[in-house]
């Protein structure tokens, strides 16, 4: 699967889990009911879906100038933590608000949140790819392997 097609089955179902996790673990952590964290956890999938796309979007276009575009340990850890930092940015002001908590709260509320996803996205990635296969972006570019250089194809 390739293509704007990959992007919505990752991104649908990567934000269904995710919301369902981010939902649980916000009730748990700051004492809520799941009457506010869950409106709250859709906020912050809302804000996820788009940035993801954008993200995603973003890594694929430097992954493929890259010389290896095998999808590493390392290049998994990178994306996932990469998405996870830059998403912050918008998560803090937001908890902060609807929590009406103190913006260090709402970053102690999201760095567990931190703990958590990295991890989360790390398998998901993980068994996606192994399900789906993973994006052009990710598969070696295939060399010529016509024996005579240069020869027509409507030989």
């Amino acid at each position: 699967m390739q293509g704007i097609q990959r992007k919505i089955v990752y991104v649908t179902a990567f934000e269904i889990i995710g919301m369902t996790i981010s939902t649980l673990w916000l009730t748990l952590l700051s004492g809520e009911s799941p009457t506010s964290t869950g409106p709250l956890a859709l906020m912050i999938t809302s804000i996820a879906v788009i940035w993801n796309l954008l993200y995603n979007t973003a890594f694929e276009y430097w992954e493929i100038r890259q010389v290896s575009r095998t999808r590493t340990v390392w290049r998994r850890v990178v994306h996932a933590i990469g998405f996870q930092i830059t998403l912050v940015v918008y998560l803090i002001p937001l908890i902060a608000w609807w929590l009406d908590i103190s913006l260090w709260d709402a970053f102690v509320l999201d760095f567990a949140l931190m703990l958590i996803i990295p991890c989360y996205s790390f398998v998901f990635n993980y068994v996606f790819d192994g399900l789906f296969g993973v994006p052009l972006s990710a598969q070696q570019p295939k060399e010529d392997s016509s024996p005579i250089q240069g020869a027509s194809a409507s030989n």
